[in-house]
């Protein structure tokens, strides 16, 4: 075979991203050229269901009927297509306690993305939240208890095949216990093969015979393979996953432009490592340039006999399954209302509180502390504007908002003593640092992403797990006397 056909097959086992809300002709061209079987598209690629529809549909045209399109719609703060009903986060879920629940959840995130033309959605998350300072997964987590996480992920999953809709757990075979983002280091989770196999890789080794995909963690687990991090490592995904767990879905690596792979290894030459390890699919992000010389490492490896004939063939035909399995088949979205109302109940029945917070009456005078910008961290969207926080408690109350830049050198001790009522509204990901910890004495910290902020901060706390618009309504709920917080996080440190 010649270079370019040999092109043809590396694109088959790679999945792209492209800029842009149209598929523009040498986008198009580099997919057919390259018979790329995998696109995965992203908050930029969107606007609208009209768009979105018409994007997806004119991939499937050049992608043809083996297309795997995906998407990161989990829930909370990660989702890509923020105009369809909101879906509570994993941890809220967690809080929630309820399989049916997060089943019903699953499926009308399903039907939802199915709709705009997705047969693939890179969720739910299987990693264990029992590090408090995780800087990436947090609330994306369904909490600390491997078992119980596992069920309610699990029913997550089934309520999406029902609706035809493939999941990919991740991230396997565990992100909870970093604290470190791989997105921008290589972390390393350091613990005995007994701690791993009874904690982190449980909930993967239940999900294993469901699962139609597991996404490759980059992370180094000393324990098993000190070398390589799992993405890359032989006795990970093939003599773990493989062979121990006889796992038999497909394997696909976490994105690889990511700075703890591409960074350290190159992406070439990490495209060809994951795939000799035992990955089915290379997920490579970036830009055509790094795309083209993953096509080419790839191609080269199978030139030199290194990734063998053999081994590409089972990995394409899990691919074909997969596809055939889940095929790329929108249909209309006749159940928004419906789905909303299933969300909502998510939103509500998550609401957790920790510390007694109290009630101010109707109509009070309410001062409302919250962060001026609202920052994306690259794999959550952006956080909710104070003024959106401050118009939903005008709803309620007399609302004066005051803004800061910079936690650490805010004076807390500077807001006027003047009787009003003070709230705080966490609006990042980022934990609180030394100052906020010592000085801040909000009445009510209302935490609307990151439910670890309520350990900063010594006020009575509301925990949403997320800051879509049903999470606000939920809070206006229980502050009009409507609604109890039944939520209990299910992460250590909240008893």
């Amino acid at each position: 075979m010649n270079h370019q056909e040999l092109r043809k097959i590396a694109g088959q086992l790679i999945m792209i991203r492209f800029p842009g809300t149209v598929l523009d002709a040498d986008t198009a061209d580099f997919i057919r050229t390259n018979s790329i079987r995998g696109v995965c598209l992203f908050r930029g690629n969107m606007t609208d269901s009209v768009q979105l529809a018409k994007l997806t549909a004119d991939l499937r045209a050049v992608m043809g009927p083996d297309a795997l399109i995906a998407i990161d719609q989990e829930g909370g703060a990660v989702v890509r297509s923020t105009w369809v009903p909101a879906p509570p986060a994993a941890m809220g879920l967690g809080a929630a306690d309820d399989t049916d629940l997060a089943y019903r959840t699953g499926a009308a995130v399903a039907r939802a993305v199915k709709s705009l033309g997705f047969n693939w959605n890179f969720a739910p998350v299987l990693d264990l939240n029992n590090n408090p300072h995780n800087p990436v997964i947090a609330e994306r987590s369904f909490g600390a208890e491997p078992q119980r996480a596992a069920e309610l992920a699990m029913a997550w999953m089934a309520g999406s095949h029902a609706e035809g809709v493939a999941c990919c757990v991740k991230h396997f075979p565990g992100h909870g216990d970093t604290h470190v983002d791989s997105h921008r280091d290589l972390p390393t989770v350091d613990k005995p093969l007994s701690v791993l196999e009874n904690f982190e890789f449980k909930p993967f080794q239940l999900a294993a015979p469901l699962a139609p995909a597991m996404m490759t963690a980059h992370i180094v687990y000393p324990s098993i393979d000190a070398d390589n991090p799992a993405t890359m490592s032989p006795a990970i995904l093939d003599g773990l996953l493989r062979k121990q767990w006889n796992y038999r879905g497909v394997i696909i690596t976490d994105g690889m432009d990511m700075h703890a792979i591409a960074g350290r290894y190159g992406v070439g030459n990490a495209a060809v490592r994951a795939l000799v390890a035992g990955a089915d699919m290379v997920m490579a992000l970036g830009t055509p340039e790094t795309q083209d010389e993953t096509l080419d490492a790839i191609a080269a490896a199978l030139a030199d006999g290194s990734l063998p004939q053999s081994a590409v063939d089972e990995r394409l035909a899990r691919l074909a399954a997969l596809a055939q399995a889940y095929p790329c088949a929108p249909r209309a979205y006749t159940e928004d209302a419906a789905d909303r109302v299933v969300m909502a109940e998510g939103w509500r029945r998550s609401l957790s509180a920790r510390g007694n917070p109290q009630r101010p009456a109707a109509g009070d005078k309410v001062r409302l502390v919250a962060r001026q910008d609202v920052v994306s961290d690259g794999v959550s969207e952006a956080g909710v504007p104070a003024a959106v926080v401050a118009a939903t408690l005008g709803k309620l109350y007399d609302v004066e908002l005051v803004t800061y830049s910079d936690a650490d050198v805010f004076d807390w001790s500077a807001l006027p003593q003047d009787g009003r009522y003070t709230m705080l509204a966490s609006t990042s990901r980022l934990r609180y640092g030394a100052r906020p910890r010592a000085t801040w004495k909000p009445d009510l910290h209302l935490a609307l992403w990151n439910p670890y902020q309520a350990l900063d901060i010594d006020a009575p706390a509301l925990m949403t797990y997320g800051f879509a618009a049903p999470a606000l309504e939920a809070v206006n709920a229980w502050l009009s006397g409507e609604l109890e917080a039944q939520g209990r996080c299910p992460v250590p440190g909240f008893e």
